[in-house]
């Protein structure tokens, strides 16, 4: 460099765009449509889920219907509950969502995932418990497509030898 900078007020009459680079972005606003609500997408393997949150009692319907009906093992249960635990804002919430494509368990990850982008996006002091567990994080690990040659995506046919 041709002049010494010794400050950072130097370094700012030197480059003016590197300082305004460097400020601190301003804080996230939280996003509510009319009626007081948070929207977001959830997705795992082939399912897609449609979530919308909103103050209340804890209630969550899953494709019109309650989530004991729909989703009725308990680990399926425990994996819609978790965001809220780890958020720590069990029964604050009511959930309603729809989803579409994969099997149960894809389904669960999905409303979990929607949950978990809905809550920080309904209240951003969330965010950061979200992200830390990896709620916000989409899965992106999905079937291995089968291969020709092959009799699944790896398992190969019966060898015979003679």
């Amino acid at each position: 460099m041709a002049s010494d900078v010794k400050t950072l007020e130097d370094l700012g009459t030197a480059m003016p765009g590197a300082v305004a680079a460097a400020e601190p972005e301003a804080p996230r606003e939280p996003v509510r449509d009319a009626l007081g609500r948070s929207y977001a997408t959830g997705k795992r393997k082939d399912a897609v889920a449609r979530v919308w949150i909103r103050p209340g009692n804890g209630r969550v319907t899953v494709n019109g219907r309650e989530m004991d009906a729909y989703f009725a093992r308990p680990v399926l249960q425990m994996i819609l509950r978790q965001p809220f635990q780890v958020a720590g804002v069990v029964d604050q919430f009511d959930v309603m969502a729809t989803v579409k494509g994969g099997g149960l368990s894809g389904q669960a990850g999905a409303v979990k995932h929607g949950i978990s982008k809905a809550l920080q996006i309904y209240e951003p002091s969330l965010r950061g418990a979200l992200k830390a567990a990896g709620f916000l994080t989409r899965d992106a690990r999905v079937v291995e497509r089968k291969k020709y040659g092959k009799r699944k995506a790896r398992r190969s046919f019966q060898f015979s030898k003679r």
